[in-house]
C-alpha cells in the first residue's frame, strides 16, 4: 500500500476508539505534506511498517518497554513535588514493547531530518555518536534524571527560550478555541481532581497542539486562581500504532505504566486514567519544540541528554537490560548512523509521494 492508503487506513482505525476531530485532522495533513520533518513527526504508523523491512537485524534487538515515537521535539520540562525543574521525554502515547535500538534510530532519524531543514547544525555522524554514548553511559550508570538547578545550567539555558515566556504563554492559550458542548464525564472528572476549587469559574478551550496526536481531542481548564490563572489538560489516549501495525489486540495504553517505571522524577499533575493523560500546562511546563532553543546551544550535549534520557525510560526494563548492554556492545562501526539515514531516506520517499 501506499502511504495515502496506509494514513486513510490507520486513522479509520483510530477511529474505531475515539472520536476524531476532523478539522484538526485537516491541519495535521496539512502539515505533513509542509515539510519531510512534520511528515516524520505525523507518521509513526508508518515507520511501523517500513522499521523491520529496512532494518530487519536491528528489529531483532533486546525488546523493553519503549517510547516508539521517539524524536527531538519529545523532550521538555516540568516540575516535581518540591517545585525544582525538570527536563526529560515528554510524551508517551506511543509506548509498547519494542526492540531498544528503535528508540535510538528513530531518534537519530528526527536529527537527520531536522538538519535537513536547518533547525540543527551538527554534523549527523556526530550527532549519533553523541545519542549512542549518552545512552550507553546512562545504561553503565543506572540512570539518572535532569535536575535544572545547580547543575545542567547549560540545558536550563536551553529549556527557557524566548516563547516560553509566560506573556506569550497566555496569549497562545486565548487563541485556542472555545471548547463547545460538554465535557466529557472522565475528562472532567480528572480535570476537577487537578484544581484545587473546581467550582471556580474557569474557561474551557480546545487546544491544537502537537502532530503525532492530532486529531485527538484536547480539553484545557483555565482559572483564574490568587491574583494569576492557571491550566489543566486533558488529552485523549488511542491504543499505540505499534498495535495497529502487529495487528494485534488493543489492550490499556502502556502511558502509565512507562512513567512509573522508568528513571524519573515525577511530575505530581501528570496522571493517566482510563484513556485520558491529564496534566498541568505552564510556561515552564511543556514541551520544547526546536523554534524555542536558543541560537547558542551546545547541540552535542543537548543530543547526549537526550540518548542519556532515552536510557532512563529503558531502564525501567531492568530484566532486560543485561541483554541490551550485550548486545550494544557487538554493534559496532556507525551502526545508529547507517540505520537512521536508510529510515530518513525511506521517510522522503513516502513524503514525496504523499505531497503528489
Amino acid at each position: 500500500m501506499n502511504i495515502k492508503q496506509v494514513t486513510n487506513r490507520y486513522e479509520k482505525w483510530k477511529a474505531s476508539f475515539l472520536p476524531l476531530v476532523s478539522t484538526d485532522l485537516r491541519r495535521k495533513h496539512k502539515l505533513m505534506r509542509h515539510s519531510v520533518f512534520e511528515f516524520f513527526r505525523a507518521t509513526f504508523y508508518r515507520w511501523m511498517q517500513v522499521w523491520p523491512e529496512v532494518c530487519g537485524d536491528l528489529d531483532k534487538s533486546p525488546r523493553v518497554l519503549a517510547i516508539g515515537d521517539s524524536h527531538i521535539e519529545n523532550f521538555g520540562t516540568w516540575r516535581d513535588a518540591e517545585g525544582r525543574l525538570i527536563w526529560g521525554c515528554n510524551d508517551f502515547d506511543e509506548a509498547y514493547t519494542l526492540p531498544y535500538t528503535l528508540d535510538l534510530v528513530r531518534l537519530a532519524t528526527s536529527v537527520h531530518l531536522a538538519s535537513d531543514a536547518n533547525h540543527l547544525a551538527i554534523r549527523r555522524r556526530h550527532a549519533c555518536d553523541a545519542i549512542l554514548a549518552g545512552y550507553r553511559e546512562s545504561l553503565k550508570a543506572g540512570g539518572l534524571p535532569y535536575v535544572l538547578g545547580e547543575h545542567h545550567l547549560w540545558l536550563r539555558q536551553v529549556a527557557f527560550g524566548r516563547l516560553r515566556d509566560p506573556v506569550h504563554f497566555w496569549e497562545r492559550m486565548e487563541a485556542q478555541q472555545q471548547w463547545t458542548g460538554p465535557v466529557p464525564a472522565d475528562a472532567r472528572r480528572g480535570l476537577d481532581a487537578l484544581i484545587s476549587d473546581p467550582e471556580r469559574p474557569s474557561e474551557i478551550k480546545r487546544r491544537v497542539a502537537g502532530i503525532g496526536s492530532l486529531g485527538h481531542r484536547r480539553i484545557v481548564f483555565i482559572v483564574n486562581h490568587a491574583g494569576g490563572r492557571i491550566a489543566r489538560e486533558a488529552k485523549e489516549l488511542a491504543p499505540s500504532a505499534c498495535v495497529w501495525a502487529s495487528q494485534r489486540p488493543a489492550g490499556q495504553p502502556q502511558y502509565a505504566e512507562i512513567v512509573e517505571r522508568a528513571v524519573r522524577v515525577a511530575d505530581p499533575f501528570l496522571r493517566v486514567q482510563g484513556n485520558w493523560v491529564f496534566r498541568r500546562l505552564a510556561p515552564d511546563c511543556s514541551r520544547i519544540e526546536l523554534a524555542m532553543l536558543p541560537a547558542k546551544r551546545d547541540e552535542e550535549n543537548l543530543l547526549y541528554a537526550m540518548g542519556w534520557e532515552t536510557a532512563n525510560v529503558h531502564l525501567g526494563s531492568r530484566a532486560a537490560i543485561r541483554a541490551v548492554m550485550r548486545d550494544l556492545d557487538k554493534r559496532t562501526g556507525r551502526w545508529l548512523h547507517r540505520a537512521s539515514k536508510a529510515m530518513s531516506a525511506a521517510a522522503r520517499r513516502d513524503w514525496k509521494h504523499y505531497r503528489g
